[in-house]
């Protein structure tokens, strides 16, 4: 963790404490082991509430910052505000439209996750939604890969990718998984319905516990040598073919 893209840090418990109250994004909170007092579990559970994410730390971790009050205890403020799945995919049916949202595995890559966000924001999608943990640092870069996407694109984290499908299926949205694997091509599925396409990680695709709560499974016709496409690439074929097919294009 640097500060080489002037990100923003807060130190001490009740400065971050007060930051998670007031409603400001942050990309994720640090904590010492073994810190525990009122006000550290307080600011635990408002956090958890929040799904911003916690990472406990070893006492070394704050050596670098001995000139701060940190009281072991620090936060990254985040470079784009978090949404609410569940307020979106809500306020998107109210207004009579069918939600398409995107839904990334643990892609890590920073190049990568900004140009997907770039399609998903040029095609209209609703929504992405990542792992609150072990997914591409939203930062500067990745604002800066996606062209400014981040800065109109709605960002929601989830704590739990299965509660999120979970919800989104009782929901009447249709999750579709991108895998080379699948005996259908992204042609011979009706996307014209509440959608929420599933991307997986460079190099591990689809976690297989998320494929099992999966309604469709499509692959990109390959004609080639090579085994599979860019990860950002495949993302945006797909969303173009739902847009032909929600268009009649």
């Amino acid at each position: 963790m640097t500060n080489s893209n002037q990100q923003q840090i807060l130190f001490g418990t009740r400065a971050v404490l007060e930051a998670v109250i007031a409603g400001r994004p942050l990309q994720r909170i640090y904590i010492q082991n073994q810190l525990q007092n009122p006000l550290t579990e307080e600011l635990k559970t408002k956090a958890r509430e929040l799904q911003i994410p916690i990472q406990k730390v070893q006492r070394d971790f704050f050596d670098r910052f001995k000139d701060k009050n940190h009281q072991g205890v620090m936060a990254e403020a985040a470079s784009v505000e978090y949404h609410d799945i569940e307020n979106i995919v809500r306020s998107t049916f109210e207004a009579g439209r069918l939600p398409l949202l995107l839904i990334l595995d643990h892609i890590v890559d920073v190049r990568n996750f900004g140009a997907i966000c770039r399609t998903a924001e040029i095609t209209g999608v609703d929504a992405i939604i990542i792992p609150a943990d072990g997914a591409a640092k939203i930062n500067e870069d990745a604002v800066k890969t996606s062209a400014g996407a981040l800065n109109h694109i709605k960002l929601c984290r989830s704590q739990s990718l299965i509660q999120t499908l979970v919800y989104l299926k009782e929901s009447g949205v249709k999750i579709i998984s991108a895998s080379e694997k699948a005996s259908k091509y992204i042609y011979d599925v009706e996307m014209n319905d509440p959608i929420a396409i599933m991307m997986g990680s460079e190099e591990k695709g689809i976690s297989r516990v998320l494929l099992k709560y999966t309604d469709e499974l499509v692959k990109i016709p390959q004609y080639g040598q090579i085994e599979s496409l860019n990860v950002s690439v495949a993302c945006g074929i797909l969303l173009y073919e739902c847009i032909r097919q929600r268009h009649h294009l």
